[in-house]
């Protein structure tokens, strides 16, 4: 049972409170968390729920100790492109703080991919837009997101097939044109080998014949006939997608 404190607040509140800002950009990597004793003011808890909490924040890789600095905020971690759209949601946000995107591309192409036809209810061969950018953290490449579009889509939101980066979210553009909810399916998380154009958009140093093992994510869109869109982000070795939002 988590310890409580008598005024209500227990070591996951604090945690989670910090944990939300930490997520939403508000603290950004580096910047020192509120001290010992003006977190117990602010919630009016024990010593000993703070420490908690800030082991909490540590376990999960958000926080580190920096000596004279205190409790700071850690790197950030990789955000999934539908955790992106949950934190513009929250924040109006695209970026998390020092986070940029590159390498925009707006191709139309046929599709083979069996799994991508199977959650687009394409036929194989079937032509789609798809977008592809490289997400960046502090300059360094974490991940290359694509997003999939069939053309029912593309023919309600034309701006998926315009170059440049898209200044508001496909799903809310269509919603505003359908006056039809967009809903997203479960996240699966799964590794196999990278292409050799995510190895060169990753940056990996590595034989061109390399098997670079990745994890990758994968998330269709819906509305109340039929799916929209399909998103995938691979990320660079030894990194992976946070657990939630």
């Amino acid at each position: 049972m988590a310890y409580r404190a008598p005024e209500g607040r227990g070591y996951a509140d604090v945690a989670a409170h910090f944990r939300e800002q930490i997520k939403n950009g508000e603290l950004a990597p580096g910047d020192s968390l509120p001290s010992v004793s003006e977190i117990r003011e602010q919630f009016q808890v024990a010593a000993k729920t703070v420490s908690r909490a800030l082991a909490v924040l540590k376990g999960e890789g958000l926080v580190a100790s920096r000596g004279a600095l205190g409790t700071v905020v850690a790197k950030a971690p990789v955000v999934t492109g539908a955790n992106r759209l949950d934190r513009l949601n929250r924040n109006g946000r695209q970026y998390a703080p020092g986070e940029t995107s590159t390498g925009h591309q707006v191709i139309q192409r046929s599709i083979t991919d069996p799994e991508i036809c199977a959650a687009l209810e394409m036929e194989p061969h079937d032509e789609a837009v798809i977008r592809i950018r490289v997400f960046r953290q502090d300059g360094e490449p974490t991940t290359v997101g694509f997003s999939i579009y069939p053309p029912h889509t593309v023919a309600v939101v034309p701006e998926l097939a315009e170059e440049g980066q898209m200044t508001t979210q496909f799903d809310k553009l269509y919603e505003q044109r359908t006056g039809q909810a967009v809903s997203r399916g479960r996240m699966r998380t799964r590794a196999r080998l990278a292409s050799r154009d995510e190895i060169v958009a990753l940056e990996i140093n590595a034989p061109i014949q390399s098997a670079i093992p990745v994890a990758y994510t994968t998330v269709t869109f819906h509305d109340e006939d039929r799916p929209l869109g399909y998103w995938e982000d691979v990320y660079a070795p030894g990194l992976g997608p946070e657990e939630s939002a």
